[in-house]
């Protein structure tokens, strides 16, 4: 089994943190390659090409200065400890023993417009890049174009060590489209996660983020490497619904919080 999230745009470098034997990313040179490309933009173009806010961009734009191939406990840290969104929220990495996190460590990528693909414990400096944004680049005209099969390569080669494979896919769609899953020759399964609200169930980003969160961090902590557990997820009101699922889509429900 091996899970697939998709990172934060909220980054957490203040919190102090104490994690074992961080790792290193295993494409800093292609990293580099896109930084080099990142460093020629003006503070205005890369506003106009992410939509961000004069201020924001001027952030980025520094990390694209200050960004460097030496990975140091100065300039970066691991990866699952420096993202800050709702996923991360709900997974919840400082409670976790670290026999759980050595797990995760194994069974988790985080994929990464920069990074490509990121483990729990690899060193990350900060940085702005969707995965969706139409950057140009040397092999094409966005990050699609510019990671190809690589992050599916990379991927492939964890899940063909594994006894029964699969691939559960947490992310959203915009990360999970840097994926031939076709390619990667097992199961993929991604859940869906809906919340009631006024008499009706649907998907609620938010809601639906956290849940992703939720659910990576019931797996890593049960140790699961059989599809049909999944399905024993049961964390903050979410229950299986077999009628409304599939293989390949498992539905989980929470009635509306009064």
């Amino acid at each position: 089994m091996l899970i697939v999230l998709s990172p934060a745009k909220s980054l957490d470098y203040k919190t102090p943190v104490k994690a074992k034997a961080p790792t290193l990313p295993e494409f800093v040179s292609e990293s580099a390659k896109l930084i080099a490309d990142l460093k020629k933009l003006s503070p205005q173009e890369v506003a106009n090409l992410m939509g961000l806010s004069d201020q924001l961009a001027a952030l980025n734009v520094g990390r694209y200065r200050d960004w460097s191939k030496k990975f140091t406990e100065e300039n970066s840290r691991p990866a699952i400890y420096a993202f800050n969104g709702d996923v991360y929220d709900g997974f919840d990495v400082k409670t976790l023993n670290q026999k759980t996190l050595d797990f995760a460590q194994d069974h988790i990528r985080i994929l990464s417009g920069l990074y490509g693909a990121l483990r729990p414990l690899d060193l990350m400096q900060p940085y702005r890049l969707e995965m969706g944004t139409s950057f140009q680049n040397a092999r094409g005209k966005d990050l699609y174009a510019f990671w190809g099969e690589r992050v599916t390569n990379s991927l492939k080669a964890v899940l063909e060590k594994q006894k029964k494979p699969f691939l559960l896919n947490l992310a959203s769609d915009e990360y999970f489209k840097v994926l031939q899953a076709k390619n990667l020759d097992c199961p993929v399964i991604s859940p869906v996660f809906q919340d009631g609200k006024d008499g009706k169930y649907k998907i609620i980003s938010f809601y639906a983020k956290r849940a992703r969160g939720l659910m990576a961090r019931y797996v890593v902590e049960n140790r699961i490497s059989n599809p049909v557990d999944l399905n024993g997820f049961n964390v903050d009101g979410y229950k299986y619904v077999a009628s409304e699922s599939t293989e390949e889509k498992p539905l989980f429900k929470r009635p509306e919080r009064k």
